[in-house]
């Protein structure tokens, strides 16, 4: 058969196109997820398609990330969410009940499904042997209306996992082993298949951990077999039912094929302001820490926290230190609780976050001025803590518990203590009843609208010519928190007005001024960027924002895949340099002309960039299938499917 486990489900779920790497397909969605920071702007869309209920198999909405209600924002969009998941068939997972990532992973994840999330790190699944995939909240709007998800079809990479972990190296020290091969740019248009004899060394909430960090590396998703130790997991969670096997052909082809030793692997951590700024914990010792999170989508398991709290078993935590953990769910949190673990936990310091996202968000727990941060989970950029000053290292919780106790970053292998094993249970305890079941009468459901919520803005189709001025230029690695933050702001996620005054305040406070400037006055804007242009989070008002602004192209060195389609979805065209050398000859404030870009993007012809401030012409590119050119045409996704 030659066939991957990646091609194997995309091509029972495809419905328009066929498995060819790099050409444009469609493929059917079985599940989707959203999250209350994309999922408001989400089911906002939804509705405005008009669709009386959701088509997929499942949807839910997990309220997970802005938990924390300071002012009345979050608590209304949370009464918005639960009112729309009532009426139009959502299940609606309840502030407290977990990280989606999580409790998808523990009640919900099918192997040989597809799902789609709004959520960078929803290829987490992947670890149950899903195909997985973040994506913007208009394309998961879409999915749940019925319609397909479209990307480019991926090249297979295979990651070999050969051998065994050795004590006190974990899952995460392989996910970041996998960036420092990787890193975080060029990478678009792949699939990570993990294979290997040490695989089924390892548990699904270490596979879960590796995938969930291969969307730092920019890859569409990540997938594991689904076997043995797969349908075990199923069990305890009393849905072995659910599980089916899948496993890759024994002479299937990979685009490429990498070899990865679990022995040889150490303990790592990925040092500021990057996830691939990866190096061996041991040449990071002696660092003094100030601050220890552990939590996250990436490890807040109960194999993790059972592991952290037999290593503070008797402990207290170093008088520098600040400690926090947050479980990843409501079920983990019971079950250590159950095992005696939380109270251990709690005698050695730890401050109980709730099971959120929390702290990886930055909205909550924000480091001291200038200090270290040492966390368990998948993003350090620069700020994305809360403190702009902070230096945040992300590790395994292995590491970060024996960090704890000695006030110093600390490779465990010397920690003086034997690898405490944790053995897992038959079958967790289980209570869904944080989960709501949609209602039975939806007619009878009114939808819930606080004075935050407002109309998805809209956008016009494609004029003749762009025309206008250079609004911002910036550099490489610009990540979505960059573009619009997250922490306290995310609470004006439903009111786009409010939230468009702080794009790029991160960058360059004037640019929101400067941007409504140009644009009230009749003039379109432009961005300007280097290499890999919007990584990060799913986030689409980093599109969305910008848009409302009146940016009509941002043209860069490159992009990562889930901030271009996004762009697409609102009308944005995403163009690059012909020549990257080009980058250099436009400059912020720059009046800028593309002329003739309806008629040209319509022929699928070439573009030229006039910069009339200096008077120089160059060439530009864009790769967009005729599909995603009707859209930018009509000034949107939205305004492309009205009336699906």
């Amino acid at each position: 058969m030659r066939k991957s486990i990646t091609q194997k489900i995309l091509e029972e779920h495809i419905v328009e196109g066929k498995f060819e790497p790099g050409e444009e397909i469609a493929i059917k969605i079985d599940q989707t997820l959203t999250q209350d920071a994309t999922g408001t702007m989400a089911y906002l869309q939804f509705e405005a398609m008009n669709i009386e209920r959701v088509k997929t198999e499942l949807s839910v909405s997990y309220i997970d990330h802005n938990t924390i209600q300071a002012g009345f924002e979050n608590a209304d969009d949370h009464r918005y969410l639960q009112s729309v998941a009532a009426k139009y068939g959502i299940l609606l997972s309840r502030t407290g009940n977990g990280i989606c990532h999580q409790v998808h992973l523990e009640r919900f994840g099918k192997p040989g499904k597809t799902l789609l999330g709004s959520d960078s790190h929803t290829p987490t699944g992947g670890g149950i042997g899903m195909i997985a995939i973040g994506a913007g909240g208009l394309d998961v709007a879409v999915a749940m209306g019925g319609g397909p998800f479209y990307l480019a079809c991926p090249k297979v990479i295979k990651l070999n996992l050969n051998g065994e972990l050795r004590p006190w190296v974990t899952a995460k020290d392989v996910a970041l082993k996998v960036l420092e091969l990787f890193t975080t740019k060029g990478n678009v248009g792949c699939v990570f298949e993990c294979g290997g004899d040490g695989v089924k060394t390892l548990s699904v909430t270490e596979r879960a951990t590796i995938a969930n960090m291969g969307a730092e590396c920019g890859v569409t998703t990540s997938v594991f077999p689904s076997d043995e130790i797969t349908r075990q997991f199923l069990k305890t969670q009393s849905r072995a039912h659910d599980w089916v096997e899948i496993k890759a052909d024994a002479d299937a082809e990979y685009a490429k094929v990498v070899e990865i030793d679990l022995s040889e692997v150490v303990p790592l951590a990925a040092c500021p302001h990057s996830p691939d700024n990866v190096k061996p914990v041991k040449e990071l010792e002696g660092v003094e820490v100030n601050q220890v999170c552990i939590g996250s989508c990436t490890n807040s398991s109960y194999k993790d926290l059972m592991t952290v709290a037999r290593i503070l078993k008797g402990k207290i935590v170093h008088p520098d230190v600040d400690f926090v953990i947050a479980p990843g769910s409501k079920q983990v949190l019971e079950n250590i609780c159950r095992a005696g673990a939380l109270a251990d936990l709690i005698s050695a310091g730890a401050r109980l976050a709730e099971c959120a996202c929390g702290f990886c968000i930055g909205n909550s727990y924000a480091p001291a001025t200038d200090a270290v941060s040492i966390r368990t989970s998948n993003r350090n950029f620069r700020g994305r803590s809360g403190t702009n000053t902070a230096k945040v290292y992300l590790v395994s919780p292995e590491t970060a518990a024996a960090t704890v106790i000695t006030g110093k970053m600390t490779d465990p292998r010397s920690f003086g203590m034997e690898y405490p094993l944790v053995e897992m249970p038959e079958k967790f305890h289980i209570d869904d009843s944080m989960i709501l079941q949609p209602s039975d009468t939806p007619d009878n459901v009114s939808i819930y609208r606080g004075p935050n919520i407002g109309e998805p803005p809209s956008n016009s189709p494609l004029p003749e010519a762009i025309s206008g001025f250079v609004a911002i230029k910036v550099g490489d690695k610009i990540t979505t928190d960059h573009i619009i933050p997250a922490g306290s702001r995310m609470k004006y996620r439903s009111n786009i007005a409010k939230y468009a005054e702080f794009v790029f305040e991160m960058v360059d406070k004037g640019f929101y001024k400067r941007a409504v400037q140009y644009r009230d006055n009749g003039k379109h804007n432009i961005i300007v960027a280097g290499a890999s242009y919007g990584q990060g989070s799913s986030r689409e008002h980093a599109a969305l924002c910008p848009m409302f602004l009146g940016v009509k192209a941002v043209i860069a060195k490159s992009f990562e895949r889930i901030h271009a389609a996004n762009l697409v979805n609102f009308g944005i065209v995403p163009l690059t340099f012909e020549s990257e050398s080009d980058y250099d000859i436009l400059d912020a404030g720059d009046e800028t002309e593309i002329p003739g870009i309806r008629r040209l993007l319509s022929k699928n012809e070439g573009l030229m960039v006039r910069n009339q401030t200096k008077g120089i012409e160059f060439k530009v590119c864009y790769v967009l299938s005729e599909r995603q050119r009707d859209i930018i045409l009509a000034g949107g996704l939205l305004h492309y499917v009205k009336g699906f």
